[in-house]
């Protein structure tokens, strides 16, 4: 049996437990500030600049089943974009953006009204003339900051952006620094199931 952390990691929190590169010397807040867990680690990471799940197990083999690649789990997250995405921009993310470290596999993506959700501290600063949208977009990769690069590659830059799936596994009610732990069979882990919405 392995157990498994869900936190709902704050804005502004490293996915780590220390801070090794404190800017000018100021520690930033690390998951130490939220959780006390001896003994885990990380299951894939999320920004400094991003919110929501955060997944942490106490068990190498679960480890690598949520966070290698190869094992393909998807990831869903809310994102707020700058501007209003046309059909062709949300087609472009869902078959394939090209990026740097070149292009991106095949994503699921949808409009979505305004999600009720906690208010981000600090606020995203509003600018009057240039209108917002959210997006449900899921992936299968995890690229470094790539929902960012990905929004940005087709003119709607990300404002905020909240993961709320890993696999099967859920923000649910989690307000920001809460968690809740589950015990995991490891011969019964959760199968990974494609997200709703457009799959390219």
């Amino acid at each position: 049996m392995a157990k498994l952390l869900l936190l709902n990691k704050p804005y502004g929190v490293l996915s780590q437990f220390t801070d090794r590169e404190a800017p000018g010397g100021q520690p930033r807040p690390t998951l130490a500030d939220y959780v006390d867990a001896p003994g885990f680690r990380v299951a894939g990471r999320l920004d400094y600049d991003s919110e929501g799940l955060l997944l942490l197990t106490d068990d190498g083999r679960l480890q690598q089943l949520i966070a290698n690649p190869r094992h393909k789990q998807w990831k869903t997250y809310l994102v707020q974009v700058e501007g209003l995405p046309s059909d062709e921009a949300l087609e472009l993310l869902a078959s394939g953006v090209a990026l740097k470290d070149g292009p991106t596999r095949p994503a699921s993506v949808k409009r979505l009204e305004a999600p009720e959700l906690w208010p981000r501290n600090p606020p995203i600063r509003s600018r009057q003339q240039i209108a917002d949208s959210w997006l449900q977009l899921s992936i299968r990769e995890g690229r470094n900051r790539q929902v960012r690069r990905m929004t940005a590659a087709v003119d709607h830059p990300t404002l905020r952006l909240v993961r709320t799936h890993i696999g099967d596994w859920t923000l649910g009610d989690l307000q920001p620094g809460q968690w809740r732990e589950e015990t995991i069979h490891m011969s019964a882990a959760p199968a990974r199931r494609p997200p709703r919405g457009k799959k390219r």
